[in-house]
């Protein structure tokens, strides 16, 4: 089959998806057009809004689970996208979606081969027993730090969970380490202030991927608003897992300097720009070594979209960049960095002003004074600049927004 028919021979976001969610090359995929001989259906998606821009594979096995696949989360969407997935959603209920114009992805395994063999949304069923499970799949342009994720749903419409598919190094490591953290974080369900966390319900090698299978975030959550200020109480107890305050400790002799000395070291050994690394932790040694802070835990990717509200409470996703060990404000400083960088386009420089002005705002609440808030601040740069590498270096290749502009900001921050 050609690109035509197979998407998989495409080099778009339609073919990288496909490859991820359908590398088994006995899986047979064709939009169009039906089985070839010998092979019998599984599933069949509407490529929406076509191929050339498709944006979402939108499962038809019955009105009901493609209407759940368009309406699901869909209070967490901004506006415009709410509005096109709720029409779409109460067309699909009524049969109209499966009988629009969008090309239809048929998947078929050849006749007498059992589908969870082949198929991963098969697979999940027969790892999580119960009704068969048919998924939803978005697509985006090609990234290799990008995760291909799939809403899964019985055949009710009733979310089962999501899965989230490690197809390289980079993501690999990432979905391996978001189901260690969430392991971990099953401990603390329920503390006082903590906020409410997906359970993983699965994790398994699939075809050389890693695959996470985490329960369904609540039916009724609500997106947290882009400006909304920080949840101290939700800050101090993802740092301290639940528990009470750590003893403050200086910088200096911190296991969290010891590793950024070894990483920058790696870094160093593997590319030019890691030397200027190497330099960066030794001037931020100097520079606070002697500052004490409270270390501990941080969620990695604390941002207003990784966050939602339900019966009061909030409720925190995408724990995959979550860590021990760092300077508690870590998450704060990541909040304000992100919101510039990923909702207002900012350059590096702008958005280091945004996260320094932030944590004077906010600083107080999770106990940083003046002296506190520079080592955050000056630490979060480097610790940034060297998930960057890390990623690099598996495979997901240089972010070009953060590098090198990030080494350039610290080095203009130390007077280099």
């Amino acid at each position: 089959m050609n690109e035509r028919t197979d998407p998989r021979r495409r080099g778009d976001g339609l073919g990288w998806v496909t490859r991820a969610v359908f590398g088994d090359e006995r899986v047979a995929l064709a939009v169009d057009a039906g089985p070839p001989a010998g092979h019998t259906v599984a599933a069949r998606y509407a490529v929406v809004p076509s191929v050339a821009r498709a944006r979402f594979l939108l499962p038809l096995a019955s009105p009901r689970v493609t209407a759940a696949a368009l309406l699901g989360y869909n209070a967490l969407r901004p506006g415009k996208v709410r509005a096109v997935r709720a029409a779409l959603g109460m067309a699909a209920r009524a049969g109209v979606v499966a009988r629009a114009p969008f090309p239809v992805l048929t998947v078929a395994v050849p006749t007498g081969v059992d589908p969870a063999e082949l198929l991963l949304a098969d697979r999940v069923s027969a790892v999580l027993g119960g009704a068969p499970t048919h998924a939803a799949c978005g697509v985006r342009p090609p990234d290799p730090n990008h995760k291909p994720t799939l809403q899964l749903f019985d055949g009710s419409g009733t979310p089962r969970g999501y899965a989230k598919i490690g197809w390289n190094d980079a993501t690999r490591a990432l979905v391996t380490g978001e189901a260690a953290v969430l392991r971990e974080l099953s401990r603390v369900a329920g503390a006082a202030g903590h906020p409410g966390t997906p359970r993983l319900l699965t994790e398994f090698s699939w075809t050389g991927q890693v695959v996470a299978v985490i329960e369904p975030l609540p039916a009724r959550l609500r997106r947290v608003p882009a400006d909304a200020p920080p949840d101290f109480a939700a800050l101090l107890a993802v740092a301290r897992r639940g528990g009470p305050p750590a003893e403050h400790r200086p910088l200096a002799g911190s296991p969290f300097l010891a590793r950024l000395t070894a990483e920058a070291r790696r870094a160093a050994s593997r590319h030019v720009a890691g030397s200027r690394a190497v330099a960066a932790v030794a001037e931020l040694a100097r520079r606070h070594g002697d500052t004490a802070v409270e270390f501990g835990h941080w969620h990695g990717d604390w941002v207003p979209w990784n966050l939602g509200r339900h019966a009061g409470g909030l409720v925190a996703w995408d724990w995959e960049h979550s860590g021990p060990d760092v300077p508690v404000g870590f998450d704060l400083a990541h909040d304000a960095f992100q919101r510039a960088v990923v909702l207002r386009g900012a350059p590096v420089a702008s958005a280091v002003a945004e996260v320094e002005g932030w944590l004077a705002r906010h600083g107080n609440g999770l106990g940083l004074d003046a002296r506190r808030r520079g080592l955050v601040a000056d630490a979060y740069l480097v610790e940034m600049w060297l998930r960057t590498s890390r990623l690099a270096d598996a495979g997901a290749g240089w972010n070009r927004t953060l590098h090198p502009a990030l080494l350039d900001v610290i080095e203009e921050r130390h007077g280099g």
